[in-house]
């Protein structure tokens, strides 16, 4: 009989090279993704419940202002447009779109610092 290889850290390389979290446009891309991972939760995927609390968690060590915070929430969170955020917070579209891109500058610093402290993340994009 042969013998089957399990991979078990296909999941984590996948992520890994899915969302780049070494540049702002990863995060926003996993920010992007935020609702894929809920659902994901709702069916029982364990990963995903970690992923959608490491990126709270990130969030909240990331120092944020209140503004940029907002803007994430309702854009990501909320599932508004940048053009519905901008209106919610009296803000223009390209504001909203500063704010966003200020706070995922941060947020990489935050998954930076946990890949420099084997906290189960990389900055390669591969193991």
């Amino acid at each position: 009989m042969g013998t089957v290889k399990i991979d078990l850290h296909r999941k984590d390389r996948e992520f890994n090279a899915a969302y780049a979290l070494s540049n702002a446009e990863g995060v926003k891309l996993l920010l992007a993704d935020y609702q894929k991972f809920v659902s994901r939760k709702r069916c029982g995927d364990y990963a995903a419940v970690e992923v959608l609390i490491d990126i709270h968690k990130a969030i909240e060590l990331a120092g944020l202002t209140d503004r940029q915070r907002q803007a994430i929430e309702l854009v990501y969170f909320g599932e508004l447009t940048q053009a519905e955020a901008g209106e919610r917070m009296g803000i223009a579209k390209q504001n909203v779109e500063a704010y966003i891109s200020r706070a995922a500058e941060k947020i990489v610093d935050i998954y930076y610092y946990w890949a420099g402290h084997s906290e189960g993340y990389t900055t390669r994009g591969t193991d």
